[in-house]
């Protein structure tokens, strides 16, 4: 069993390094291991691409026959772009399979575990299970449900304030924190602002670290005023998609078009449902989603049970003033018994700052 967690956890290493460059397929990694000796690593680099348990057989040759291989998810059992590595592993003559969670994937899901266990191959399954699930959040919630899994990100104040009652905000938390979150945004399929932030800020809203990818640009524009020389359409930095009510202008919509923006018209008169957006972003590919918008934006995902995850970054200074901005507002609540619990919490130190991350109690 140590040896197996040891295996494992090595596994599950490789694998999360890859966090952001897989999507929208599932973060795994692969050991084999022979007469004590790993012979064989392998993790899944990108979708379309062999997974990692092929990585990890080519590397091992020959001596992969007779030992065992550890991975952090089912082997799938079906051909999509790849072969299924379930009958890669029985053709190999590995005598063991070491799993940390099944695939929650209905096309797997349970399938290749059965495969492995009819061609007489030993199979433990629950190894570092939780890590497992956790590390692949984003994918579990995708491939279940085909709807991005959702962060709401701030920076903040130790009073929770985005900025001061002037607007002044430049900048709350630290140069190491906002570097963190140039991470946050590379390991999202996309981010998403309201027409407020955007106008406010004329943000890139770009992941701007070392071989960072930039996610797809949201912006929720009822009415499109977003103007036509703001970074969001003249950048070229990434994608930029729109996503606006019936009752928009129709001359500038074309305009943002020939620009090359995706415009998304909404069943709404006058306003966009985010319930409608994130429908949407799921129907269109977008396994993640990070939300950087102002507090009512912030409160509308909160209010319609549509963020799965809470990461703030708080400062330890105080603004205080009634007007001055907070990451959350619209009406709020109106009994205490109906606040946002906030389960499975955890906070790390970042400079001088904060990261807390918590789950909404109601999505878990």
């Amino acid at each position: 069993m140590i040896n197996d967690q040891f295996y494992m956890d090595l596994a599950l290493s490789n694998a999360k390094a890859m966090k952001g460059q897989t999507d929208p397929n599932p973060l795994v990694g692969s050991v084999i291991v022979n007469d004590n000796r790993i012979v064989g690593v392998g993790t899944h680099l990108k979708a379309g691409e062999p997974h990692a348990e092929i990585h990890a057989l080519q590397m091992a040759g020959d001596k992969a026959k007779g030992g065992t291989i550890y991975v952090t998810l089912e082997p799938c059992s079906h051909h999509g772009k790849t072969g299924p590595c379930a009958v890669a592993i029985v053709e190999a003559g590995i005598k063991k399979v070491v799993i940390a969670t099944l695939d929650p994937n209905p096309v797997v899901a349970g399938s290749g575990v059965k495969i492995l266990e009819d061609a007489g191959i030993e199979v433990v399954t629950g190894i570092r299970e939780q890590e497992s699930i956790q590390m692949n959040e984003v994918f579990n919630k995708f491939i279940t449900k085909q709807k991005p899994f959702i962060t709401l990100k701030a920076g903040i104040s130790l009073d929770g304030k985005v900025a001061t009652h002037t607007f002044s905000s430049k900048w709350i938390t630290s140069e190491d924190a906002r570097r963190d979150v140039h991470q946050l945004r590379s390991e999202n399929m996309a981010i998403l602002v309201g027409i407020n932030t955007a106008l406010k800020d004329n943000s890139k809203l770009t992941s701007r670290i070392p071989n960072g990818r930039n996610p797809i640009r949201i912006l929720m524009d009822s009415s499109l005023r977003i103007p036509l020389d703001y970074q969001l359409i003249t950048d070229k930095k990434a994608e930029t998609w729109i996503f606006t009510s019936k009752n928009h202008d129709k001359a500038k919509r074309e305009r943002l078009e020939e620009l090359g923006i995706r415009i998304f018209i909404t069943e709404s008169e006058s306003t966009v449902n985010p319930v409608e957006v994130v429908d949407l972003l799921g129907k269109n590919g977008v396994s993640s989603l990070i939300i950087e918008g102002g507090g009512n934006i912030n409160a509308s995902f909160l209010q319609h049970n549509l963020v799965d995850k809470v990461i703030l970054y708080i400062a330890p200074k105080l603004v205080g003033g009634k007007d001055a901005p907070t990451f959350l507002e619209g009406t709020g609540i109106e009994q205490m018994k109906d606040a946002v619990e906030l389960k499975n919490t955890d906070i790390i130190r970042i400079g001088n700052d904060f990261k807390f991350i918590g789950y909404p109690k109601v999505n878990y």
